[in-house]
Parts: C-alpha cells; sequence; structure tokens
C-alpha cells in the first residue's frame, strides 16, 4: 500500500534509465562492436580492445560524445552513432532488454508520492523510445528526455537534470531534486545540477567506491529503495 507524502521536500526525481531501471543485459557493447565493424574496427584488434575500454569506462556519457572521442571526426562520429543506435534498437526490438527488478513499482510509488518522474538517457530518442516501446512504459513516467531534449549534451553534464527542471516545473529549487543511476557520471551530473538527493544503484555499470567518488549522496541496492530514501529524506 502506498503512503503519501503531504508535501514532498523531493517533488522531482530524475532517473537514468539502462543500468538503472532497465536491464539490457551487455547490449551497449553489442551495439558499440556493430558500429565499429561498419567503421572498419573488427572485433579482436587492439584498436577494438582500446575502444571498448572506453566505452566501458565512460558508461552513462552520451553515446554520441563517446564515438566524438574515439573517432576523433564528426562524420565518422555520427556515422559511428547512427550505427550504434540502430543496431542497440534491433537488440532491443528481439525482446534484450528487461526492468530491473522492482523498477516500475518504484516509479509508481514515487508519483503516488506526489513526485514527478522523469526518465532520462544518453540515447538518441529513437532508441529511447524503442526500449520503452518494448517495456510498455510510454506513460510508466511523466517526462522521458534525451539529450536532444536538453541541447545535446547528455551526461556528465548537468544539462538533462535541469531540462527536467525546467519543462516539469515541479520544484521550486534544484534541491528538491532527486537523481538517481548507475554511473559515476549519473552521480556528477546530479552534483553540477545541485539536486538534493544523488542517489547512486549497484546494479549497473560501477561499484560503490566509483558511484561515491562521483558525488552520490546515498549509494543502494537498486531503485527499488528509491521511495523509502526519499520518504526519509522528506521527514
Amino acid at each position: 500500500m502506498t503512503t503519501p507524502a503531504p508535501q514532498n521536500d523531493l517533488r522531482l526525481v530524475v532517473l537514468d534509465m539502462a543500468g538503472t531501471t532497465v536491464a539490457d543485459d551487455g547490449l551497449v557493447e553489442l551495439a558499440f562492436s556493430a558500429a565499429a565493424r561498419r567503421l572498419g574496427v573488427e572485433a579482436g584488434t587492439p584498436q577494438h580492445a582500446g575502444m571498448l575500454d572506453h566505452v566501458r569506462a565512460t558508461m552513462g556519457e552520451s553515446k554520441i560524445s563517446v564515438f566524438r572521442h574515439l573517432f576523433a571526426d564528426e562524420d565518422k562520429a555520427r556515422e559511428a552513432n547512427t550505427a550504434f543506435e540502430q543496431a542497440y534498437g534491433e537488440l532491443v526490438a528481439d525482446g534484450r532488454v528487461a526492468e530491473i527488478p522492482g523498477a516500475r513499482a518504484a516509479v509508481e510509488e514515487l508519483r503516488a508520492q506526489g513526485r514527478t518522474v522523469v526518465l532520462t538517457t544518453g540515447f538518441a530518442r529513437v532508441t529511447q523510445d524503442a526500449i520503452l516501446d518494448a517495456l510498455g512504459w510510454q506513460d510508466l513516467a511523466d517526462l522521458t528526455l534525451c539529450p536532444a531534449d536538453a541541447g545535446g549534451r547528455g551526461r556528465p553534464y548537468p544539462d538533462l537534470v535541469l531540462a527536467a527542471f525546467l519543462r516539469t516545473g515541479a520544484a521550486d529549487g534544484v534541491r528538491q531534486v532527486a537523481v538517481a543511476g548507475d554511473t559515476a557520471y549519473d552521480m556528477l551530473s546530479g552534483v553540477r545540477a545541485g539536486a538534493g538527493v544523488v542517489a547512486g544503484v549497484r546494479t549497473g555499470a560501477h561499484d560503490a567506491a566509483r558511484l561515491t567518488a562521483g558525488g552520490a549522496t546515498h549509494v543502494l541496492g537498486s531503485v527499488a529503495e528509491l521511495p523509502e530514501l526519499l520518504l526519509r529524506a522528506d521527514a
């Protein structure tokens, strides 16, 4: 049974998708390999291994930013990003994504508490929509945002969090915002935005140490623990 909070100090909740609310079973690496192959970088080569290490190290960052770093050429970066999004979308269509256990219930609980919930991603809109469609989550949150909705910059910049703040009008100030994600980039984005709570979850790319180093105010086992955390924070 839900427990409404009559007056929430934390009125806006900005949640990451892959690794935080969505389990994608390594699809980022598979889609990256498909994109790299299109640009002539074959799996098993030293170049591919070095690029894959960078992809792993920058989980949570906007994908176009990752490809700009890897290829140092705007046209190649855009070609790689398009190939990545296409490959990822095909994997999603094959049923390769699922919710993190308890994620849907957590979003529903947060909204029942009177909070506004925004789902964010470093993927392009077409990929984000494919994930939402696959899970039947089109109407789960109050709003969904991708980097293009925030001027093109994804994490670790604060733009997605601030876009959620401005578009929803749910909070009077950034201290009334809670951010949750599974990477240090999510944490840094929340810190830079001035969020009152920046919660790391241990269901994705980074461990507790990296989440804390990124600026996490709390580290949780999963997003399923977030509604209770915010109720305690409001008290």
